[in-house]
């Protein structure tokens, strides 16, 4: 009997929400017995205590003794457009490309997924479900000199069937061009299980995405590069024009970057923080952490702590052919390999804009946060990065559009939920927080049914 076609897999396993091999009261039962075991600390300390870690003389920048890892540097940003044409920030430098990797396999004729629990420092809740591997080069490759990354051969070798592979950026505003390798393999053969993993559906994953700061930033990120099959959607509809927008909306836009050093970046630098002047959008802080499931038991480093929440929101409404489209922004990002990606419609966070021109504020941000419960989709706080980040959570909202949204300002476009899908299988196009509303579209398209439930 031939196989289906993978698209349909995908789909019978969105569709798919209890199975012998695995259930939610299982998952919830396993998850318990995680968190329970997980006996991390996590500590904010003065730079000074930092083990490993220095600031150079010569430009202030916070950096590994080994050189590997990431450093905290500074950044000049200019740009050809308003509201900000220039401005100084540190940012956090980690030239290596990283692998976010998920193993997929059969049980009962459904594809199932094997994801971690894992302990990040940044993560308000410590534990949050992650990808069958997530691991930095310096991680994988042992300058830590801990233990090695479970699974990691699944994802260097060539023995496996790769169902989806491709580099994307993480948080351009806070990262300096950082790519991970997405990549999701298919295996026939068994799977020993480790301890701290678990086998679940696509739907089963979906459903946990209604649970604050469960699944994390990389797993959502992995996930949305899936050949998902929207309903009722051809299946490269609206790519090919989405990729003029994009390009004509790079040739629009001028940023252009610069390395400076951290000391000059006119931030104020205190024993435990750097942060900036007015107080907003991030600090630098140090913790020590001490952790039994990690590849090394303890260490210390910098961490970014988002000053608020962020928002990240799709507007979203059916065409007059019934094909679910949202709208993009093409949004710049000093950190963006490209300096341009696409991003959800608003993308924020909102306390930020006291302090930026009343211009700064992203269309529709209003409109977002006042909408009527019965035109919100979704709507939950998911954290980011817990790797290098620090408590950062964003509110994740769908929100169906008003009818006057349909004509666009610049630098918005709209186009199917499918055509954006496809988008995400090829690197450097779509922001982080774009492949994360990606994810929670499969989900969303799935209990919509149609356009008639809009």
């Amino acid at each position: 009997m031939s196989t289906p076609p993978l698209a349909q897999r995908v789909m019978k396993s969105a569709r798919t929400f209890q199975t012998t091999v695995s259930s939610l009261p299982s998952f919830s039962r396993w998850w318990s017995e995680c968190a329970e075991a997980e006996k991390s600390t996590v500590s904010r300390i003065p730079f000074s205590a930092l083990k490993n870690w220095a600031f150079e003389d010569d430009s202030g920048n916070l950096v590994h003794r080994t050189g590997r890892f990431f450093s905290i540097q500074g950044l000049n940003a200019t740009r050809n457009s308003a509201p900000t044409a220039s401005w100084r920030q540190p940012i956090i430098h980690q030239p290596e490309v990283g692998i976010l990797g998920i193993i997929t396999k059969e049980f009962d004729g459904v594809l199932h997924f094997l994801m971690q629990s894992k302990m990040e420092p940044g993560n308000s809740n410590r534990l949050q479900l992650s990808p069958t591997v997530q691991a930095t080069l310096s991680n994988y490759s042992g300058v830590h000199g801990g233990r090695p990354v479970a699974y990691l051969d699944y994802f260097t070798g060539e023995s496996h069937r790769v169902i989806a592979d491709s580099c994307h950026s993480e948080q351009g505003a806070w990262f300096y061009r950082k790519r991970n390798r997405n990549i999701i393999v298919e295996v026939s053969d068994d799977v020993e299980l480790q301890g701290g993993f678990h086998w679940l559906t696509l739907g089963q994953i979906h459903r946990l995405l209604d649970v604050e700061n469960l699944l994390n930033t990389d797993a959502r990120s992995v996930l949305s590069c899936l050949p998902f099959p929207f309903p009722d959607a051809p299946a490269a509809e609206g790519a090919g024009t989405l990729s003029t927008w994009l390009a004509e909306a790079r040739a629009r836009h001028d940023l252009s970057t610069e390395d400076v050093g951290l000391r000059e970046v006119g931030w104020t630098v205190t024993p435990d923080r750097i942060k900036h002047p007015s107080g907003a959008f991030f600090e630098i802080i140090a913790a020590d952490i001490h952790s039994v499931g990690r590849e090394v038991a303890s260490w210390s480093q910098p961490l970014l702590r988002p000053v608020g929440m962020g928002l990240a929101a799709f507007l979203v409404r059916y065409d007059a052919d019934g094909i679910l489209h949202v709208l993009a922004r093409a949004r710049e990002e000093a950190g963006a390999a490209d300096g341009l990606e696409i991003g959800p419609t608003v993308q924020g966070m909102p306390r930020n804009y006291d302090f930026l021109p009343a211009e700064a504020r992203p269309p529709y941000m209003s409109y977002v946060l006042s909408a009527p419960g019965k035109k919100v989709l979704f709507d939950n706080v998911l954290s980011e990065e817990g790797g290098r980040f620090y408590h950062a959570h964003t509110r994740y909202m769908l929100v169906v559009a008003q009818d006057d949204t349909y004509d666009c300002p610049p630098d918005h476009q709209w186009v199917s939920a499918q055509g954006l899908s496809v988008f995400t299988q090829h690197g450097r196009l779509l922001n982080s927080e774009a492949r994360t509303l990606i994810t929670i579209l499969q989900k969303i398209a799935i209990t919509l049914g149609s356009h008639n439930d809009l």
